[in-house]
Parts: structure tokens; sequence; C-alpha cells
């Protein structure tokens, strides 16, 4: 290739920062290399491609973000804004997300005060956030409370039971005169259906665990959650067109989400295409094995074959090695500024009408063969998934 062929990409002429600049400004006009250009293509690929129509967008949550406020600042107007359609999330951050909900306080405090110091003054520390040990208590009496209720006593996917849990957040909200500031709430109001792999890992298991004690009947079924979204992606394939996935961090929702393109075309054998945009955004490296750091490449038909989009093309996937506590309110301020509201999609009310349309096609496709003729390529070429890890 001439030297020329490499500069077809726009000049770099920054503008300059002053009092003025918007965040949409600001990042078009000054993140140009390194990971703030990655973070300028996310912002670019989620609000032009993301956020159009025919997609529907799912938000996995990994780390402590709902603690640091993320959930009030950027999450909660994301989907308010129809933004977001359906979550995968770690019960921990659900559980500090019933926080907010329920009038809590938690404070900004020093990362470097002795832990001791901190424990003897009767406080919990997250890093540099710090509330009282009341906050864990009153939380945990609210959710044992909660799963008391006669409408808790039986088996359901998490997404059900979060729906409940948000149904209780968003009348405390009202109650207390302050809207909008849980997550759950917010999923609850715009039906958006909400997942955890593994709800045991977190506060809110540990209540439902000891209620099973005393005789509770809830149980959370992960396999309706794994039947639940496996429907959201193939209806976004067949009703809307494309699927998009917005990471932040990794862990178990990331595997969640993308394990669903290789459970419906390896388990069932439905032809059925994965995820056609992907953004993550997170801290970890790929090269110690980490699934929470690995970059996922080939997403969507619109990459091209050698995998890099043109200088001035928008990719259909970008990994941005970032903290998103840093990348996520700027992410929310760029496409709030630039994309109009989207009609929530309401996915929640539709899961019974979803599961139906997936036993039928996995009906069809055993039928056919195609799950013989699909297992048999797939194992061939090796899952997207393992090409992921």
């Amino acid at each position: 290739m001439r030297a020329r062929d490499h500069l077809t990409g726009p000049r770099i002429e920054p503008i300059r920062i002053d009092g003025q600049t918007t965040i949409p400004e600001l990042i078009d006009g000054t993140f140009g290399a390194y990971n703030a250009g990655r973070l300028r293509e996310g912002c670019r690929l989620f609000t032009e491609r993301m956020l159009g129509d025919g997609v529907v967008v799912g938000v996995t949550l990994t780390g402590a973000l709902t603690p640091a406020g993320l959930g009030v600042s950027a999450l909660v107007p994301l989907i308010e804004h129809g933004c977001v359609d359906w979550v995968v999330a770690t019960g921990g951050n659900l559980y500090h997300d019933a926080h907010f909900g329920l009038g809590l306080p938690l404070h900004e405090g020093s990362p470097f005060v002795p832990d001791r110091e901190v424990r003897e003054a009767g406080l919990v520390r997250i890093y540099d956030i710090v509330f009282e040990h009341s906050v864990l208590l009153d939380t945990d009496a609210f959710f044992r409370r909660l799963i008391r209720g006669a409408e808790f006593q039986r088996t359901m996917s998490t997404s059900e039971f979060h729906y409940l849990c948000g149904g209780y957040l968003a009348e405390r909200e009202r109650a207390l005169g302050a809207p909008g500031r849980s997550l759950l709430a917010a999923c609850y109001l715009y039906d958006v259906p909400v997942y955890t792999p593994s709800p045991g890992d977190s506060s809110i298991g540990l209540a439902i665990a000891a209620a099973t004690l005393e005789g509770n009947r809830l149980a959370l079924d992960p396999s309706a959650d794994i039947n639940e979204a496996a429907s959201l992606l193939l209806d976004a394939k067949r009703r809307y067109g494309e699927s998009a996935l917005v990471v932040l961090g990794g862990g178990s929702p990331k595997n969640f989400a993308l394990q669903l393109e290789a459970y419906l075309q390896e388990i069932l054998g439905i032809e059925v295409d994965g995820h056609d945009y992907y953004l993550q955004i997170t801290e970890t490296r790929p090269d110690g094995g980490s699934l929470t750091g690995a970059e996922v490449t080939g997403v969507g038909a619109r990459v091209k074959a050698d995998g890099a989009a043109g200088p001035e093309e928008v990719p259909a996937a970008v990994t941005c090695y970032t903290d998103a506590t840093i990348a996520l309110p700027l992410l929310a301020g760029y496409a709030l500024s630039r994309h109009g509201p989207r009609e929530p999609k309401r996915l929640y009310q539709r899961r019974a009408t979803l599961l139906e349309e997936l036993r039928a096609e996995r009906d069809r496709a055993a039928g056919d063969g195609t799950r013989r003729r699909r297992v048999r390529r797939r194992a061939a070429q090796g899952t997207s998934l393992e090409r992921d890890r």
C-alpha cells in the first residue's frame, strides 16, 4: 500500500475547549486517539446505529455502578428515553440500586481511611463511597418483607421477580416524592425485563435463601431466564431486524448475554444470527484468558471482511478500555443530546408470546433437521463464544 492509502482518515484538528463546550462537542472535537478515540466511536455507534428504530438494545452491568450513582444519573434517563430494552445485571447492582429508591443516603468518602476506623465508626465502604450500616439493614428488611407477599410464593424467572420488586420501589419513590431514583423502578415503569445470572451472589439472594428456611416458596428459575432472554434475541431478529448489546464491565452478565446466540443455534437448532452491534467498556485485559476483557470480533455483517471499518465509518463493534464510571455518563450525555426519544418496546409484557414463538421455532428446527446441520457446522468452525474467549 502507498502512504496515501493510510492517510484517508480525517485530519486531527481538535477544537479548543472553553466554558461553552457541550458533551457531544467535547467528544467529537477532542477525543481523537487511543481509548478516547474508541469512546468517541462507541458514542457514535450507540447513538447513530444502536438507537435505530429496528434495533433492540440490551445492556449488561457488572461492578459497583449503582452505588456510585450511575443508575440515577445515566441508566434511568436512558431507560426513560427508550434507549434500553432489556438489562442483565449482577444482583449486587440491583441491591444497591434499592438504596436510592428507598431514600437511603450514600456519601462520598475517602478510600484512604483505614478499614478498622471505618468499621469502628459503624460505616460500610465501597472504595470511596461510605454509608451507615443501617442502610444495609433497612434494605435487607425491605426485601425480606417484600418476598413474604402472596405474589412471590411461587417459582419465577428473575425478570418476574425484579418486575415485582420494581413496582414496590416505584411506589416508594412516589411516596417520597422522589421519582426517577431507582433503576428497577424505571424498568418496571417502562416494562424493561431485568435478569440476574447468579441471583444467589447478592444480599437479595441471601434474603431469599433465609426465607426458604421459614417455608417461603419463592424460587428463581435460571432455565426460565435463559429461555426468556433467548426469545428476546430471537424476536429482535425476527420482528425488529437487529440486536445491539452494550456491555459495561463483563463477568457473568456479559457471558449470559453472549451465550444466547450459541443457545439458539447449537442447542435449539434455530437459524438466527446473533447481535449486530456491540459496545463494551471494560478495564480488564484479555491476555489472561478473561472473558470480561475479551474483544468481540466479527459482529454484524457491516464489519468489513478484515474486521476493520474505514476511518470515517462507524464500526459495528467497539471495545473501549476505560472505567465505566467515566465512560457511561459521557455516553449517556452524548446520546441524549444527539438522539430523540425512542418509543419504549415494553418487552416485559410480551414475554409469554415470545416464549411461544421460541417453542414453535424450536419445534420446526427439530422437524427439518436444522439443529443437526447447525451443530455439525458450528462444531467445525468453533462457536462465536469460543472465539470470543
